[in-house]
């Protein structure tokens, strides 16, 4: 598991998964259709990602195909910061 993933594991087990298992938290447990986010659960996180990865997600990324699993969340991490290398990149030309 990558940093990001881990990051994002640590951080739900912490906020919403306290004393459980760290184990059963795998990379595709549903969160959301799982019922261990609600939607004030995701915008926390959400805000958690933007805050720690400084990053910005925009509001059609915000579903359950891209929300569902921490594993997910990484994915989106890795997404935006290949998008903002391409929009630095456009800017130094």
């Amino acid at each position: 598991m990558d940093t990001t993933a881990q990051t994002v594991k640590s951080y739900i087990l912490n906020e919403f998964l306290s004393g459980e298992n760290p184990d059963e938290l795998r990379e595709n447990t549903p969160l959301i259709t799982g019922g261990i986010l609600d939607s004030d659960g995701t915008l926390k996180l959400v805000s958690f990602l933007e805050e720690k990865f400084d990053i910005m997600l925009d509001a059609s990324e915000m579903d359950v195909a891209n929300l569902n699993t921490h594993h997910a969340y990484a994915s989106l991490r890795a997404d935006e910061d290949t998008r903002n290398q391409g929009y630095m990149a456009m800017q130094q030309e």
